[in-house]
């Protein structure tokens, strides 16, 4: 009879299918679409841009083949090749890179999450505690979806004119409600991170606010603090990164090839802040090509820049170029040609000895160096096709060289988001263009899984599920608690148009990739937030305790902790993953209820002081709800 039951459980693992289905919305604007040459997400080519029987399912640059949209179940196991990245056990049979996982072929599914989120989302963070999403755009439209809820009004500088729009809003992402928040420094284009306490410090935009620091504290009643005349130099399409002691530097901007250190809160900078970067000079192009760079903090103190189609080392504390890596060739990859980046996860070991902690960044799509060109100063425009390549490296070593290889579909002005699993979701953006007002065709409708694989197997990636709502210029996203994505924003409109060929979006969708299949919910487990520690120092040993269904296999246990980044123009900044080791793993502590013991990274290199929310994968599929972790300095 034991028998009997087991084959009974076990069976719908392997037999069971559930239909791939997405969800269908009502056009906004009838008919529209197709009078300028966008015919729909129907007829699209199937490289990835439209509906399928199946989505695509591409190995490398292998032929693509139709794929199953259901959800079949199985279980999959890498082959352990390099000890120091593998799934392994270490000499008390401990797991610290794990390669199991259920499988699935259900490619994710689409919710309408709000009709009208009051603001388009040009920059968008998950603020932590609190777990509401803030959503801010520019002040220069002096125009959004919802009005401040009464005086006083922004009065628009230069002017007898009085903005009452609201243009930035907290939503809370369980209800969806709004709350309009106050800004009177323009933050268009602008840059961000989350300091130790939690609260968004963000930097630069346009005009007045091009040299204003804002800080926006965690309360139900907090409004935006605004420091104008904090940066010495402006920074409008700039790039902001913490460092491993909390403090942020913010890099670039147009016209200021230089960086600086972001004062404390009510002090400002001087000239003699500033350090001239010639490096952001050398990769001008004649349409920049290097704006918004893309800026990453190593594992062993030293910043990462890529800018254009070059990238380099950089010592922030004698502000030396250390080092410059190969250029990656096949176009430009900062804005305006806009491809997207993200920093891969960083995997310890149990009781993390190793001298060097690898870190590898992934880039994909872009545009050719002259694509905003053709697109924005020419007439007729003409728009160049993006680019399908994707690209790896690893930066704490210094021989290094661009690994390369092929996406399914060309993409720009597109977004990565790093999930619970270490998976990348890539998401959002158009084919053919280039940045800019109206300069982009084809919008990219298929989010694409980037399997991120410490094997030493070839990249694999796998069309999912479109959207019905095109993503242009200005979208955004947000890794949820839930693991689930928030997805937002698309304006390719300069102000808010809603007869335009892409209308000013203010939808917003909530994704649930491939983990999210419903044959896979046996495995989220659920955190017991008040048994486990949220509040941590550096190589501290702590404990998570988790409930659930039936025996766990801890070498199917994988432990992570995110940090949420400040999503703007297809860059995250400070995005971050981390696979923490598993010290111990003690079952049934009550019934079904198992602690795991873990130890929090070894020092802010490589996890830099502030929240991060912690997520236990099991079989590769995400608990029910991640808790919030302070790592103090």
């Amino acid at each position: 009879m034991g028998l009997f039951w087991r084959v009974l459980i076990i069976l719908p693992l392997f037999f069971a299918y559930v239909n791939g289905e997405h969800f269908t919305y009502p056009s906004r604007h009838p008919g529209k679409a197709e009078l300028a040459g966008f015919k729909g997400p129907d007829t699209l080519a199937t490289d990835g841009g439209g509906f399928f029987s199946g989505p695509l399912v591409v190995d490398n640059d292998a032929t693509a083949t139709i794929g199953n949209q259901g959800g079949t179940t199985e279980v999959t196991v890498g082959k352990p090749e390099d000890d120091t990245l593998v799934a392994s056990l270490d000499n008390d049979g401990i797991r610290y890179a794990n390669l199991i996982e259920a499988a699935t072929t259900f490619k994710g599914s689409w919710e309408l999450f709000l009709e009208n989120g009051g603001v388009s989302a040009m920059h968008l963070i998950l603020l932590p505690k609190i777990n509401q999403a803030l959503v801010f755009d520019a002040t220069v439209w002096k125009i959004s979806k919802i009005k401040l809820p009464g005086p006083p009004c922004r009065h628009v500088e230069g002017t007898n004119e009085e903005d009452c729009f609201a243009h930035s809003v907290l939503m809370d992402i369980e209800t969806g409600k709004l709350r309009p928040l106050r800004l009177n420094y323009d933050t268009w284009c602008s840059s961000g991170g989350l300091d130790i306490n939690g609260r968004l410090v963000s930097t630069g935009g346009f005009n007045n606010g091009s040299d204003t620091v804002r800080i926006l504290d965690l309360c139900d009643t907090c409004d935006w603090k605004e420091y104008p005349g904090a940066l010495a130099n402006g920074r409008w399409y700039a790039t902001q990164v913490t460092l491993g002691d909390g403090k942020f530097m913010v890099f670039g901007g147009r016209d200021f090839p230089t960086y600086e250190f972001v004062p404390p809160e009510g002090k400002k900078n001087t000239h003699q802040d500033v350090v001239d970067f010639n490096f952001l000079v050398e990769t001008h192009d004649p349409v920049e090509n290097n704006l918004y760079p893309f800026v990453y903090l190593s594992t062993d103190g030293n910043i990462f820049i890529f800018a254009n189609n070059r990238s380099v080392i950089l010592n922030p504390k004698t502000h030396k170029i250390i080092h410059e890596f190969p250029v990656l060739p096949n176009g430009a990859r900062n804005y305006p040609a806009s491809g997207s980046a993200c920093l891969l996860p960083i995997i310890l070991k149990p009781n993390e000895d190793r001298s060097v902690i690898p870190a590898e960044i992934l880039i994909c799509g872009g545009a050719p160096h002259n694509a905003f060109e053709k697109a924005d100063l020419q007439r007729p425009k003409v728009f160049l096709p993006g680019s399908c390549d994707c690209a790896r490296l690893d930066f704490t070593k210094r021989d290094s060289k661009w690994n390369i290889f092929n996406m399914p579909s060309a993409r720009l002005l597109g977004d990565m988001a790093v999930l619970p699993t270490g998976d990348v979701l890539i998401v959002n953006g158009a084919k053919t263009g280039s940045a800019g007002w109206d300069d982009a065709r084809e919008p990219n409708l298929n989010p694409v899984l980037y399997k991120f694989q410490t094997d030493g197997t070839s990249p694999k990636f796998t069309v999912l599920n479109p959207s019905n709502i095109p993503r242009m210029y200005h979208s955004s996203f947000a890794v949820l608690p839930d693991a689930k994505v928030l997805i937002a924003g698309s304006n390719t409109n300069p102000g808010y148009l809603d007869d335009a060929l892409f209308p000013t979006e203010v939808r917003v969708e909530k994704f649930s990739p491939h983990y999210l299949d419903p044959n896979l919910a046996m495995f989220r487990q659920e955190i017991i937030a008040e048994k486990s520690d949220n509040k941590l120092k550096y190589g501290q040993k702590f404990t998570v305790q988790i409930r659930g269904s039936g025996v766990i296999d801890q070498q199917k246990l994988q432990v992570t902790i995110y940090s949420p980044p400040f999503v703007t123009h297809g860059i995250c900044m400070n995005q971050r993953l981390i696979q923490l080791g598993i010290l111990e793993f003690n079952k049934d502590v009550t019934p079904n209820t198992n602690n795991i013991v873990l130890q929090a990274p070894m020092n802010g290199n490589i996890a830099q002081p502030g929240y991060y929310m912690l997520f236990v994968n099991y079989n590769g599929v995400p608990c029910l709800r991640s808790i919030w972790i302070q790592i103090l300095p």
